[in-house]
């Protein structure tokens, strides 16, 4: 007799595929843009990185600097003045 016509075939359920709640989006800078942005050389930054006042993430072999860090890192720097 073969299959029943579609409509009377039962429905299976599709597995329901949870997703991770998307992150908050976060900018990386190079070491480059970094100098820029706070007008120092390249090699004040990797001072900066290598004596921990200023996080990073490594990937491969050059650094990747999140911009809050650097934010974070200018409003210290600017309270520590006064």
């Amino acid at each position: 007799m073969g299959q029943p016509p579609m409509a009377l075939r039962p429905v299976t359920p599709h597995p329901v595929i949870e997703r991770p709640a998307p992150r908050a989006a976060v900018s990386f800078l190079t070491v480059a843009e970094v100098a820029a942005i706070m007008r120092v050389s390249k090699m004040t930054v990797y001072r900066l990185l290598h004596g921990g006042e200023l996080t990073a993430v490594r990937v491969g072999r050059s650094f990747r600097v999140p911009e809050p860090a650097v934010r974070d890192y200018l409003a210290d720097a600017r309270t520590d003045v006064a």
